[in-house]
């Protein structure tokens, strides 16, 4: 089934998750005790961020154990770096921007790995998908969900960042601008220039 651009819009918006933390003060006091090298503080800004940084890369990597291991490694080293957060940006925007760069490292490193290996192509399993949203998802939306997936892995890494941040995570233009380098309206040029292209591929397939 071929879905009209309305359609693909609702897709785009059907996993955007609720804001990371609505309890903004009680996290500016965790993050400076979590600085202070309180664990309990950090652990309660995990439990407030992982779910949201796990979908992000299970949304860029399209595979589960993966996407495990890059969240884990960003929390990591969020920990590591924390003393250094001045808070000029929100506490998920900086967590974003660790995430992203591990993501971009660990799909370089399978796909130098998906070079290397000189396995048959149709004897490598399917990469496991991601944990369905919810149990009412039909098999149709699942269906076009996978399109989806396979749709933004064509883009351009960059705009495809920006689309996924701005429209799946449902970050502000300023926000990704701040997690991707550039200006908010480079960023809203880029979302665009996503759109007409994952619409073009769309109508296509």
């Amino acid at each position: 089934m071929i879905a009209s651009p309305a359609s693909l819009d609702h897709l785009l918006l059907l996993e955007t998750p609720a804001p990371a933390c609505p309890h903004l003060g009680l996290e500016a006091e965790k993050i400076r005790a979590a600085q202070a090298g309180d664990m309990a503080a950090f652990g309660w800004l995990v439990r407030q961020h992982e779910e949201r940084l796990l979908g992000f890369c299970c949304r860029w990597l399209h595979c589960a154990e993966d996407a495990r291991e890059v969240c884990q490694d960003a929390f990591v080293r969020a920990w590591q770096a924390l003393p250094e957060f001045e808070g000029r940006c929100r506490l998920s925007t900086w967590l974003y921007q660790i995430a992203l760069n591990l993501c971009r490292d660990r799909a370089k490193t399978r796909a130098a790995r998906q070079r290397a290996s000189t396995v048959a192509l149709q004897d490598v399993p399917s990469p496991p998908e991601c944990p369905k949203q919810g149990p009412d998802t039909t098999a149709e939306w699942q269906s076009e969900l996978e399109k989806l997936h396979r749709g933004l892995a064509q883009l351009p890494e960059k705009d495809r960042a920006a689309l996924v941040l701005s429209s799946m995570e449902g970050l502000s233009h300023e926000e990704c601008a701040q997690i991707l380098g550039g200006s908010a309206r480079a960023i809203e040029g880029r979302i665009y220039r996503a759109r007409q292209t994952l619409m073009r591929w769309w109508e296509e397939e």
